[in-house]
């Protein structure tokens, strides 16, 4: 098998970065597939991710309701944002919490799955922390987040999903992940 996946690996020539900022880096890598051809394609650099999913003793999810531009839609998503440097993943779950819903994390965020959203064009780390406990500390620090807050029971969360109204692979990955695992024994499971 390890001979197989061998052959279909694509080999890197090189790249040049076209476009950089704070928040994206777009790169051209010279690539050169199984088949032998040879041509630039596009990867789009992003920062890592953390996302922390909120779930109560009632299985309720905390979610943030808010306007994203980009596709010009309302909807559902978890708590998350960039990691900052030299900060350790579960802090930055805990941190972005609190920022962005006013609630404190009690106890350790456990950490429940990492993924790329986008492998085939898009370098993007996300990890993502389950937190079961949290307390209330104050407001928001950062009122554009989120039009409101609200606890949802994870099991209509399936719903929300299949009517598009949960945004992005860093809300609806974790909610699926998070609600597979939970009878087996893995992840996530309480």
């Amino acid at each position: 098998m390890a001979e197989r996946s061998d052959r279909l690996r694509w080999r890197i020539h090189g790249e040049r970065t076209v476009y950089d900022n704070r928040w994206v880096k777009l790169k051209l890598v010279d690539v050169e597939p199984p088949d032998g051809s040879r041509f630039e394609h596009h990867v789009v650099k992003l920062d890592h991710v953390v996302i922390a999913l909120v779930v109560n003793e009632r299985e309720e999810v905390l979610t943030l309701w808010r306007y994203r531009f980009a596709i010009d839609q309302w909807g559902y998503e978890l708590i998350g944002g960039l990691v900052e440097e030299g900060e350790e993943l579960a802090g930055t779950a805990a941190r972005e919490v609190e920022e962005e819903t006013g609630y404190r994390p009690v106890g350790e965020p456990e950490h429940l799955i990492s993924f790329q959203p986008l492998p085939g064009m898009v370098d993007s780390p996300v990890d993502v922390f389950v937190i079961r406990d949290v307390e209330k500390v104050g407001e928001p620090t950062d009122a554009e987040e989120a039009a409101r807050l609200e606890w949802i029971p994870i099991a209509r969360m399936v719903e929300l999903v299949g009517r598009g109204e949960v945004l992005g692979a860093g809300a609806i990955v974790p909610l699926m992940y998070y609600l597979a695992s939970r009878g087996s024994g893995a992840a996530g499971s309480r």
